[in-house]
């Protein structure tokens, strides 16, 4: 890479870019044209920059899985009770249904049905991914337990386990076409097993 040439495209967009063509259509169903295209960037400096389709796929998950993380977390924080988090986290995939990228289902569920452990780099990512979202999960069960609004007599490794099992479960039935109805009552019936 040539370290005196400028840098022509901004690298956080052309990731966020790259990761929402990943997200569409999947690893290997997108073409290095596709992303091109997608980041608006040459051929050249996507090599430069990203080295390989590869690589970017690797540093694609790794945002999707911060990004998340972080967004979990902040929602978490502000939330007026750990228990209204959690049922507004999976009301939000019923409600938001719609909107392109929740059809899209999460890009590191996905990434685990199209790899399975084929690939042991990418399998790590998705063990990792699946890991700090059920961390952040395991926080709020807890949370709830002192509040008071989930019985302490309940396991908090398996409620959060269930509850990370059910929101890739959920979010595949969005990306498959089920409609609000279908996913308000499969919520429901999930939501259930914290009273």
């Amino acid at each position: 890479m040539n370290a005196g040439r400028p840098r022509e495209f901004d690298t956080e967009q052309a990731l966020h870019a790259a990761m929402r063509q990943f997200w569409r259509q999947g690893y290997t169903a997108t073409s290095l044209q596709d992303l091109l295209s997608a980041m608006q960037i040459s051929k050249s400096s996507f090599y430069q920059t990203f080295d390989c389709k590869h690589t970017l796929f690797q540093r694609c998950i790794e945002h999707y899985r911060s990004t998340l993380e972080n967004d979990m977390l902040t929602h978490l924080q502000q939330s007026p009770s750990a228990r209204q988090f959690v049922e507004a986290t999976f009301h939000a995939v019923g409600d938001s249904q719609q909107k392109a990228d929740e059809q899209f289902g999460c890009l590191i569920m996905n990434t685990a049905s199209e790899f399975a452990q084929s690939d042991p780099v990418i399998a790590a990512l998705v063990q990792k991914g699946t890991q700090k979202m059920r961390a952040v999960f395991l926080l709020a069960v807890k949370r709830a337990q002192t509040e008071g609004d989930i019985s302490g007599d309940k396991d908090p490794d398996a409620l959060a386990s269930y509850l990370i099992s059910s929101m890739g479960g959920l979010r595949n039935m969005a990306k498959a076409g089920a409609d609000q109805k279908t996913l308000r009552e499969i919520t429901k019936i999930t939501l259930s097993t914290l009273n």
